[in-house]
């Protein structure tokens, strides 16, 4: 007699319009065994995965995402599965752990965000996400005079001088932090030049920026295919008058910044922005 086959769950990672997505099926996906693979839903397309019930049902996905090692294993799968996806056709990424029990319930979802989903399918199509962060060196420059270890000198004239420096300091610091966030701005204005569409998204923290450097401008653009000379030629440009920062770029991404359509606390509750957001949840 044939065992049973396992229960499990229909896990999506992306919804689609068009183009040849049989390629996908090579993909190992989070790796489950079972392959990528792709089902109509009314005009779009979504990419999904089957996985075993018993690893991805709420309590057995709440462990899993607990764990940090297999968080960030899931979280490249499924981004690597969007990539992929974005290269062949226009894509609207679903957040991390979008989970469905069947192909009709993900197709049901699905069709009751037909419309939000295709607008946002025409927002991104022909067009991709450059990301562009700006750090400020920690710190201000030095102070002309530094405080003596063991604090102020003995008598008014050394408190008083004392407190001069730290007022100093305090100043200085203070005009560092101005000049590199006025630096931030010019930097968001002229990549929004070239985009259509921008967000800005949370700076990230030391524990991420080290600490020797601040985050101050964390931001999204969309621009048309076909910009990428110009938006490294204005950032080429930018580095060499904002001395007082440092400028990065990333990308081209697919839109995860600019194609929730309506996802956001819609399907799962989570969110998909920066850092490919790794918020999950259970759809019935």
């Amino acid at each position: 007699m044939t065992p049973p086959e396992a229960p499990t769950l229909t896990y999506a990672f992306a919804v689609c319009r068009g183009g040849a997505l049989t390629a996908l099926a090579a993909l190992p996906g989070l790796g489950t065994g079972a392959p990528v693979r792709t089902f109509a839903a009314g005009p779009l397309t979504a990419v999904v995965q089957d996985v075993p019930a018993a690893g991805f049902e709420e309590e057995a996905l709440r462990r899993r995402l607990s764990d940090r090692d297999e968080l960030e294993r899931c979280a490249r799968a499924h981004h690597t599965v969007i990539t992929a996806a974005s290269a062949l056709a226009p894509t609207v990424p679903l957040p991390l752990a979008t989970l469905y029990l069947d192909d009709n319930r993900a197709r049901e979802a699905l069709g009751e965000r037909e419309t939000s989903l295709l607008t946002a399918l025409d927002r991104i199509t022909g067009r991709a996400e450059w990301g562009v962060k700006v750090y400020a060196q920690t710190g201000p420059p030095p102070a002309p005079e530094a405080a003596p270890a063991d604090g102020p000198a003995p008598g008014p004239a050394g408190g008083r001088a004392y407190l001069d420096r730290v007022r100093t300091r305090q100043r200085s610091r203070e005009q560092h932090h101005t000049v590199t966030l006025r630096a931030a701005e010019r930097v968001d204005i002229a990549v929004r030049s070239l985009a259509v569409a921008a967000r800005r998204l949370r700076p990230h923290g030391v524990e991420v920026t080290g600490k020797h450097r601040t985050h101050v401008l964390n931001a999204a653009y969309l621009l048309d295919l076909g910009r990428e000379r110009e938006l490294r030629a204005a950032l080429a440009s930018l580095r060499r008058d904002e001395t007082d920062v440092q400028i990065e770029l990333s990308g081209p991404w697919a839109p995860y910044s600019f194609a929730d359509g309506g996802i956001d606390g819609g399907l799962t509750g989570g969110g998909t922005a920066d850092a490919r957001r790794t918020n999950g949840g259970m759809c019935p």
